[in-house]
Parts: structure tokens; C-alpha cells; sequence
């Protein structure tokens, strides 16, 4: 899974402010971008492996969507308005 988290994170990083964190449980690191400000996290799991999708986390809402790694970059820009 980091390779493809690696590669998501390679491609966003073309067009966003991006960091990359595979160190402890997912909790703390969702904590540890919130406090940083990040509006989005996208988290890589076993899921991602088996459909193609990621699970995008909207800081503000906590809101959790999956979303087609085709369709990340397109998702962000909506929800960014950028």
C-alpha cells in the first residue's frame, strides 16, 4: 500500500500543497493534519487495493467519502474550487 500512497501522492502534489505520512494509527494522523490546517486527507487502505478508491476526509465536516483514484484529482479541484 505505500507505493500506491506514494503515487497518489506524487500525482497531487503536481497541482497541491501535499504531505505524505505513513507513521502511526490513522486517528493520529488525521489529528496531527487537523491541526495543521489540512482540508483533506486521503487515506490508502485494503479497500483501495481490491476497487481503485480512496477514502477523502473533509477536515471541517469529518465527512468520509470514497472516491475513484481516477476521479481524485477532479473531486479535490471541486471541492477546492480551484
Amino acid at each position: 500500500m505505500p507505493e500506491t500512497g506514494r503515487n497518489i501522492y506524487n500525482d497531487l502534489k503536481k497541482y497541491f500543497n501535499c504531505f505524505y505520512d505513513e507513521k502511526g494509527a490513522i486517528g493520529r494522523r488525521y489529528r496531527r493534519q487537523d491541526e495543521a490546517g489540512t482540508p483533506f486527507c486521503i487515506t490508502v487502505d485494503g479497500q483501495t487495493l481490491k476497487d481503485n478508491t480512496v477514502t477523502v476526509r473533509d477536515r471541517d465536516s469529518m465527512e468520509q467519502v470514497r472516491v475513484s483514484t481516477d476521479q481524485l484529482l477532479n473531486h479535490l479541484r471541486e471541492k477546492l474550487e480551484v
